[in-house]
């Protein structure tokens, strides 16, 4: 099964009627693309499913002690600068940046883009679209992203001004100067 895109052609949803839409469909898992477009996305498999949950809970855990920024799962939506709304797999912010938000608007789509995310393909996945949106994180403000395939354990690591870097099978990841300290030992995800 893959995403389904609609043409919503003159149709204009407010934020507030996505959101609503999301809302009330709670069991389908929508993003909408710069153009306006919504995309309906299939759940993830038990595989993807399991290794997302282990990637964000490493992720929360190293940011528990450093206590550094916010860690956000695959159910939280952002809203980037482009007008795109996203939810990428894992996605982590500095706590300066989670303070700026007004009180009422950390509860729905987040209004800006995450410093961190990991994008895990799913086997509905096509590596075109999923490098399109890691380009996409890149343009509205991501400072570092990964791109994971665990079918050929090759991980694509996306930077600020610099051409991705593709590692095959590594045994860890490091956060660099985005989430100090932070490594993630691949043996726990694969």
């Amino acid at each position: 099964m893959t995403a389904l895109t609609l043409d919503l052609g003159t149709v204009n949803l407010t934020d507030e009627q996505y959101y609503q839409l999301c809302i009330r469909n709670e069991n389908l898992r929508f993003e909408r693309n710069a153009n306006g477009d919504l995309v309906i996305m299939p759940p993830t498999g038990g595989e993807t499913g399991n290794r997302n949950a282990g990637i964000t809970a490493i992720l929360w855990l190293w940011n528990e002690e450093k206590k550094l920024g916010k860690v956000f799962d695959s159910s939280t939506g952002f809203k980037l600068p482009n007008g795109a709304d996203r939810s990428p797999d894992t996605a982590w912010i500095p706590i300066d940046r989670w303070d700026a938000i007004p009180s009422e608007k950390r509860k729905k789509i987040l209004p800006l883009c995450p410093d961190f995310v990991v994008e895990l393909m799913s086997p509905s996945d096509t590596r075109k679209d999923a490098r399109e949106k890691m380009e996409e994180y890149l343009e509205n403000g991501t400072k570092l992203g990964w791109l994971m395939n665990s079918k050929t354990k090759k991980i694509e690591i996306y930077r600020q001004n610099k051409e991705v870097e593709i590692l095959e099978n590594p045994s860890v990841l490091s956060g660099e100067d985005v989430l100090l300290e932070f490594v993630l030992r691949l043996a726990r995800i694969w």
